[in-house]
């Protein structure tokens, strides 16, 4: 499955996105689904090759331009020298996707404290930074969307995901607290992807098993079987949650975080 998106060509035309985590994955389709609505994109993360073929893509779905920045999201030296100057060099921002790959696996009695510190400085210490720098454009423009892609976790943790759980329960906090605090001009929010068809899924899928003695498919079908859908989510799916988040009709929606998980979740 491949959905198309559902704004129209123009309907994010003038503004300027920066796709953090986007090589692959949900944030490549939201990068996708952003270029198909006309938006200006800047694209990060660790891959350049990845992200220089994805900008070519976005230029061919639509979008005004496409920068390639590679980052590492742990560097917070890296993101502070390098987005302040880009920002100020091109055109304002208007949207940020917060985004980046989750922890590995594993019981969270036998984590360390660096086993928290990298993903807390990937996730929520980057989300932070990009936060400050993307506000002052954003003010300036009068528009600003801020999306954070955490995980259904934040709701119902996720066993043998400890420190993911706890990284992705810190990221809603923020994100809630931030919704208060930022001028009416922008808004944030989470999306909570559930069980989605990603390299991310495949990986915890095959960890998993290891542990287990079982094989992958038998790891995805424990899955499913709490899934109402009775299918992996399609990752453009959820980007086309994302992109609507980002557009004029979705700017009362603040301080929410929308689950795009196939029914999985049991909470109100």
């Amino acid at each position: 499955m491949n959905v198309n998106s559902p704004l129209a060509a123009d309907s994010l035309a003038g503004k300027h996105a920066i796709v953090c985590g986007a090589s692959s994955g949900i944030g490549r389709s939201t990068a996708l689904a952003l270029a198909n609505a006309g938006a200006e994109l800047t694209l990060i993360s660790r891959s350049v090759d990845k992200l220089t073929a994805l900008a070519n893509e976005c230029i061919e779905a639509g979008a005004a331009n496409a920068f390639v920045i590679p980052i590492d999201l742990e560097d917070g030296r890296a993101i502070d020298g390098l987005i302040p100057k880009h920002i100020e060099e091109n055109s304002p921002i208007h949207i940020l996707v917060n985004n980046a790959s989750g922890p590995p696996s594993g019981a969270l009695l036998d984590a360390n404290e660096d086993d928290f510190l990298k993903p807390l400085r990937r996730h929520l210490f980057a989300a932070q930074k990009m936060v400050r720098h993307c506000v002052p454009s954003m003010v300036e423009e009068g528009y600003g969307r801020i999306v954070n892609i955490i995980s259904t976790s934040v709701r119902e943790p996720i066993a043998n995901l400890g420190v993911s759980n706890t990284v992705r329960g810190a990221m809603a906090g923020w994100s809630k607290t931030l919704a208060t605090e930022l001028p009416a001009c922008i808004s944030i929010n989470n999306i909570l992807p559930g069980f989605t068809d990603t390299g991310r899924l495949d990986s915890l899928a095959n960890q998993i098993s290891e542990k287990r003695g079982c094989t992958p498919d038998d790891v995805r079908a424990g899955w499913l079987a709490g899934v109402p859908a009775e299918r992996l989510i399609d990752p453009s799916e959820t980007a086309a949650a994302i992109a609507f988040l980002c557009t004029e009709a979705g700017g009362a929606i603040r301080g929410v975080s929308l689950a795009v998980d196939g029914g999985r979740m049991r909470s109100i």
